[in-house]
C-alpha cells in the first residue's frame, strides 16, 4: 500500500528559501555593474560629442564675437556663415586641393605599405627585421627637424608648390605606420594560401594581388583611413610647401580667418563643420572594415 506525502504551503516556502540561488554565468554582470558600465559609457559619449555640438552651435552665430557670449546665439541663429564661406571664400579650391592630396596619399601610401608589409611578412631576405625597425625610427623625428631637409629635396626636384610633392611628404609619414599595421594583418593570413597560388601557377605578385589583397581588405581600410586623415588635417607641411592660395588645403585655408588684428571665429567654425563632411563620408565608406582591421593585426606578431 502506497502513501502520498502532502507538503503544507509553509513547508514549500521553507524549502524554496533553502534552495541555492542560480550561480551567475561567466561574463554575466550584476544589475549594479550594468548600470555603472552604461553610466560611464554615457558620460564618455557626452564628453566626446560636446566639442562637436559646441562647434556647430557657434557656427550659427552671426557675429565674430558671439563665442564670448554664447547665450545670445539662441535668439539670432542663422546659416549666413555657411553661405558666406561657400560663396565668398576659396572653399571649393581648398576642397579640391585637400581631396587631391588626401586621396593621392591614400592610394600611393597604401600601395607602398601593402607591398612592404607583405614582403616582410612572407619573404626572409637579409635584414628584413632591421628594415621594419628602421621604418619605426623614422617616426621619431619631430616635424621641425624634417622641414628643412624635405624642403631642400623638394626644391631640387622642382616639386615645391605641387600636389605630388606634398603627397610624397605625407607618404613619408603614413607609410611606416601602415607598413607595420599591414605586416601584422598579413601574418594572420595562412601561408597555405600563398602556396596554393603558386601551385596554380601564379607569380608572387599575382598571389599578392589576386589572393592576399582581397582577404586583407579590413587592414587596407584601416591603413587607407589613417593615410587619408594624416593628409587631410596636416598643417605644418602644407603651409610650408604650398605657396599658391589656390592650392591651400582646408587646414591651411582655415588660417585665413585669423590675422594679427582680427579673428572671424564664426566663419572659422562654419568652415570647420563643412570640412568634417568629407571625412565623415570617407569614414562611412570604410567603417564596416575598421573594427576588424584594427583588431586582427594584433592576434599574431
Amino acid at each position: 500500500m502506497s502513501t502520498t506525502t502532502v507538503e503544507t504551503p509553509a513547508e514549500v516556502r521553507e524549502r524554496s528559501a533553502e534552495a541555492p540561488r542560480r550561480a551567475r554565468g561567466r561574463g554575466e554582470k550584476s544589475l549594479a555593474g550594468s548600470l555603472v558600465s552604461h553610466g560611464i559609457l554615457t558620460v564618455a559619449s557626452l564628453i566626446a560629442l560636446f566639442p562637436i555640438v559646441w562647434l556647430i552651435f557657434l557656427s550659427l552665430g552671426p557675429d565674430k564675437d558671439d563665442y564670448l557670449h554664447p547665450g545670445g546665439i539662441w535668439k539670432k541663429m542663422t546659416f549666413d556663415n555657411y553661405s558666406f564661406v561657400l560663396q565668398h571664400t576659396e572653399f571649393f579650391s581648398w576642397l579640391k586641393s585637400s581631396l587631391i592630396v588626401s586621396l593621392g596619399t591614400t592610394v600611393i601610401g597604401v600601395l607602398i605599405a601593402a607591398t612592404t608589409g607583405y614582403a616582410v611578412s612572407r619573404m626572409r631576405f637579409p635584414g628584413y627585421r632591421k628594415f621594419m625597425w628602421v621604418l619605426l625610427v623614422t617616426q621619431m623625428f619631430p616635424v621641425a627637424v624634417l622641414m628643412v631637409p624635405m624642403y631642400q629635396m623638394l626644391s631640387d626636384l622642382k616639386l615645391i608648390d605641387t600636389y605630388l610633392g606634398l603627397v610624397l611628404v605625407y607618404c613619408s609619414t603614413a607609410v611606416p605606420y601602415c607598413a607595420w599595421l599591414l605586416k601584422g594583418y598579413f601574418d594572420t593570413i595562412p601561408f597555405e594560401i600563398d602556396e596554393a597560388g603558386r601551385v596554380d601557377g601564379l607569380t608572387p605578385f599575382g598571389t599578392f594581388a589576386r589572393l592576399i589583397l582581397p582577404l586583407a581588405r579590413p587592414g587596407l581600410a584601416v591603413a587607407g583611413f589613417y593615410s587619408f586623415l594624416t593628409a587631410f588635417g596636416e598643417v605644418a607641411f602644407a603651409s610650408t610647401f604650398m605657396l599658391s592660395d589656390t592650392k591651400y588645403t582646408f587646414a591651411v585655408g582655415l588660417q585665413s580667418f585669423v590675422s594679427e588684428h582680427d579673428a572671424q571665429r564664426n566663419l572659422m567654425a562654419a568652415t570647420a563643420v563643412l570640412i568634417a563632411i568629407p571625412v565623415s563620408v570617407f569614414f562611412y565608406l570604410v567603417q564596416k572594415n575598421l573594427v576588424t582591421g584594427l583588431t586582427a593585426g594584433g592576434t599574431k606578431g
